[in-house]
């Protein structure tokens, strides 16, 4: 049974082949038996689980049905669940047990999904490895000394071996579609206030968006369809009608104009991704599509203008940790001043301290206007690439990634070079625009994902152009040796 996807656990239940209950026993025993190697889950939720899996078939039993009725998922472990720990992979919330649900646990339980527990994670999701996780690093199922990419590599992990069908998890610069290039997954961020926030624990409050992760196109549809929509709650959440993702998945690619930047392939690419990407480019010609080269020219200056964004609010964001009112408290402090400091200082980890260090740094007086104005006038001229993009074309495709998964504490030493492996995604986030990552191969053994980026609220079309070609190739349907 854990082989089946999303669509096909539906289709299971709806002809009573199995029951929840059954899957989810199944599944909490492949957990306990494989996860050990890879450390994607930092809490397992086998009572509760067992709980929502009988309620589901009991709706079943009288009458009801759904796509998500009974399926079982995880929650990357940064969204409040209630009454169970929300740890966001850090020392400092080791101890918090939401008082509620965030929105998207809310909605998902509501639509009949099964929590089977709370997925590792970078702490407080800042990372590309998944190595900063109080509880460990998560390995890669395709290759146990490399990365599974981050912050969301405890869901992509799971997923990927096989121990669940989907989970959610967020993208502040590339968390959701990262990951899933890495460990050969179908990962999607949507529009910018298509999902809800509310109870999602913030990194970067203007670039974090919730979405799905899974092994295909048709899964991350049925998950984003129980997952967005408007919500009161949050200040940022758009009041637009929620299409019918699936309904999409069939449409005609004949005419659809791709466009392929040509600041993507520069001496940064690995040239087997880059032959990998057009490789993907030629599939999709075959099914009628148009492809156009682009230009994004200010895509050079992303990732310094990211890495004063993001940081700069992590640093406001963070500072209500501050060990007087949750989360973890230093032993006998001398003084309150001595409380902060130590509370701060050992609850948070290296790389989190290093971004609020650059984020206080960044909106200090004298400067704010050197570099966080500054940042914000280049985020502008990114949007303004993409809207002049999509006057010409449809989606906007390539790499996902400049390099494949590289090696377990590769990249330790030196911060820089893995925030480098942004580049490609970070702008997506800093337009809000949706973006899409799937399976287009492998370098070495390890997967690579191909990047498809599409206008504000498109994310049916990104669905669309991948299910197309995950119909006409196979690559999402690997799956990594001994799981």
């Amino acid at each position: 049974m854990h082989h089946m996807t999303l669509a096909e656990i539906a289709r299971g239940l709806a002809d009573k082949k199995f029951s929840s209950e059954e899957l989810t026993k199944a599944l909490l025993a492949r957990i306990a038996q494989l996860d050990p190697q890879l450390n994607s889950f930092i809490s397992l939720t086998e009572e509760l689980a067992l709980g929502q899996a009988k309620a589901a078939d009991a709706r079943r039993a009288n009458g009801e049905s759904g796509a998500l009725l009974g399926a079982p998922i995880a929650h990357k472990d940064l969204f409040c669940t209630q009454g169970i720990r929300t740890s966001c992979g850090s020392r400092m919330l080791d101890n918090f047990k939401a008082p509620y649900d965030a929105t998207v646990v809310a909605k998902l339980a509501a639509a009949g999904t099964v929590t089977l527990g709370k997925t590792n994670m970078d702490e407080f999701a800042m990372g590309s490895a998944n190595e900063s996780s109080y509880y460990g690093a998560v390995k890669n199922p395709w290759n146990l000394e490399h990365v599974p990419g981050g912050s969301s590599g405890g869901s992509a992990a799971a997923v990927a071996a096989r121990l669940l069908p989907a989970a959610t998890a967020t993208d502040t610069g590339g968390s959701i579609r990262q990951p899933a290039a890495f460990t050969n997954l179908t990962g999607l961020k949507p529009t910018y206030g298509r999902v809800s926030r509310w109870g999602m624990i913030a990194y970067a409050s203007s670039l974090d968006q919730g979405g799905p992760l899974a092994r295909t196109a048709e899964d991350c549809a049925i998950l984003l369809q129980g997952m967005a929509g408007f919500d009161p709650n949050d200040s940022t959440s758009i009041d637009e009608p929620v299409p019918d993702y699936s309904a999409s998945l069939n449409g005609s690619l004949q005419g659809l104009r791709i466009g392929v930047p040509k600041e993507y392939f520069s001496a940064g690419l690995d040239p087997r991704i880059a032959e990998l990407v057009h490789n993907s480019v030629k599939e999709l010609e075959k099914l009628g599509a148009v492809i156009k080269q682009i230009s994004l020219p200010n895509m050079q200056h992303a990732i310094p203008a990211y890495y004063v964004i993001a940081p700069a609010e992590a640093s406001s964001n963070l500072s209500r940790f501050d060990g007087v009112r949750f989360g973890y408290r230093c032993e006998n402090p001398q003084n309150l001043v001595d409380l902060y400091k130590r509370s701060r200082g050992e609850g948070f980890g290296a790389e989190v301290q290093r971004r609020i260090m650059v984020g206080a740094y960044a909106l200090s007086a004298g400067y704010y206007d050197a570099y966080y104005l500054k940042a914000q006038k280049i985020r502008r001229l990114v949007k303004n690439d993409f809207m002049a993009a999509f006057n010409e074309v449809d989606i906007i495709l390539g790499p996902t990634t400049p390099n494949p998964a590289w090696k377990l504490g590769a990249k330790n030493s030196d911060p820089v070079a893995e925030y480098l492996e942004d580049v490609y995604t970070i702008t997506a986030n800093l337009a809000g625009l949706p973006g899409l990552s799937m399976p287009a191969g492998f370098v070495d053994g390890l997967p690579v994902g191909v990047q498809l980026l599409a206008p504000y609220f498109q994310e049916g079309r990104l669905l669309n152009v991948a299910h197309q070609y995950q119909l006409n190739t196979d690559w999402h349907t690997r799956t990594p040796t001994g799981f």
